[in-house]
């Protein structure tokens, strides 16, 4: 098969590789002349692992290249996929679709024979409606399907989930459509990967009800976990009392600082926009979103209650700032309003991250950055945990009591046992636990 891949952010770069690599002819296109000289010359522009090694393999195989014009590869493919983004649209919380109709414009300009046009790209139910009419105004003539194939990518495990997937959604009524489709995903077959056709309203509404709940399940454990300081219970295992039934499930039970990143917050706001144009009502997801709001706000008050609600002239030091760890994705990570609030209380705030310094000088100017976890550490009054990653999970515990100011850790992702930190010394808070003695 022949694909051309329209856009080169996560979605679409990760999405084109990995077809790639399945033995098909992609082409990625994208209007950054810059990203696409970078790819060219094998420069990744995000951070997903194993994502440069798998796009240089299947470049130096000749099935992978990148261009800033999407007329050639578009008169050529067998299928287009749409992988722009949607973001929140400024004002109001409903998807700017704004990328995704242009991209359908000059595809319908571009066709030439039988294609199948995919939205990849999150996009409110009844996008698909109006890509269609877009391009068979533009190109009245055009033989053409429009289908969705919602993604269901995980940021840090992305290249194992496109390859390892859980379902492949399609949504499409044209048979021409669901055998194109069902050839492109066919080296899937041998992993047994479900394939589930649908109508494409539905797919398109799979998308956003799949994130509306994994936020949901989020943002319920972070409000037992608040339950669990007030009556003294240990919400690690609460979670892990609940998610043994299999009706729940273990995953997204953890607590912490709240849910970020690319796709839960805007795709939340979203479908409560889309519900709203309905007359429908979503009272849990608008709950969800105003919780998750609040917590991100309400993680500053929590490190300033550890230093008895005093920042004012304060060195705090944070690890952590992508909203997940194996990415460097800044995107609405707790993160941000965090250390917003911590310097409006008048701390001072220094940072590490492993990946993500450079997209978080873009968003957080104002701040000191380190080099790695001790020099941010040396000399503070506390230390804030935000984000899990794996290099913070074994740091040497005496070391950092010798190096910092005062020993008092806040960790939002309860990475450590709270025994441990205090046996140690540490003056040592969490989410969820040791706000009382157990009974």
């Amino acid at each position: 098969m022949r694909i051309a891949m329209i856009g080169t952010g996560y979605v679409g770069l990760v999405s084109g590789a990995c077809f790639a690599d399945f033995g098909h002819q992609v082409t990625c296109v994208d209007k950054d002349a810059v990203k696409i000289a970078a790819l060219c010359r094998g420069e990744i522009p995000i951070f997903e692992p194993g994502l440069d090694a798998l796009v240089a393999t299947n470049v130096k195989a000749s099935r992978l290249d990148f261009t800033t014009d999407l007329t050639g590869p578009v008169a050529e493919a067998d299928a287009v996929f749409i992988a722009v983004g949607t973001p929140s649209r400024r004002g109001d919380g409903h998807a700017d679709l704004s990328y995704v109709y242009a991209a359908a414009r000059e595809i319908a300009a571009a066709i030439r024979g039988f294609t199948v046009v995919i939205t990849k790209s999150t996009v409110p139910v009844g996008t698909g409606d109006e890509v269609e009419r877009l391009i068979f105004e533009a190109n009245p003539s055009a033989d053409a399907v429009v289908a969705s194939n919602p993604e269901f990518l995980r940021e840090g495990a992305a290249i194992r989930d496109f390859k390892f997937p859980d379902r492949i959604v399609i949504g499409t009524s044209d048979e021409r459509g669901r055998k194109v489709l069902g050839d492109i995903y066919r080296p899937l077959s041998l992993n047994q990967a479900p394939l589930m056709f649908t109508v494409r309203r539905t797919a398109e509404l799979i998308k956003y009800a799949a994130n509306a709940f994994l936020a949901t399940k989020i943002t319920f454990i972070n409000e037992i976990a608040d339950l669990s300081e007030k009556v003294g219970a240990d919400i690690q295992e609460v979670a892990r009392g609940i998610g043994l039934d299999n009706r729940i499930g273990t995953k997204f039970l953890h607590a912490g600082p709240g849910y970020g990143g690319s796709c839960f917050p805007k795709d939340t706001r979203a479908l409560v926009k889309i519900a709203e144009d309905h007359d429908a009502q979503l009272r849990v997801v608008e709950s969800v979103v105003a919780v998750n709001d609040n917590r991100k706000r309400a993680m500053a008050r929590k490190v300033a209650h550890a230093l008895g609600d005093n920042l004012r002239n304060k060195t705090i030091a944070v690890l952590g700032l992508a909203f997940k760890p194996d990415t460097d994705d800044m995107r609405e990570a707790p993160s941000i309003p965090l250390i917003t609030g911590l310097c409006d209380m008048g701390a001072k705030v220094r940072a590490f991250d492993p990946a993500s310094m450079k997209e978080a000088r873009r968003e957080l100017p104002d701040i000191d950055y380190c080099d790695d976890a001790y020099s941010c550490a040396d000399g503070a009054d506390a230390l804030v945990i935000v984000t899990e990653w794996v290099q913070f999970r074994a740091l040497d515990l005496p070391r950092l009591k010798r190096i910092m100011k005062q020993p008092i850790v806040v960790d939002l992702r309860n990475i450590y046992r709270a025994e441990d930190m205090q046996d140690l010394g540490f003056v040592y808070e969490s989410i969820g636990r040791n706000k009382s003695k157990n009974v």
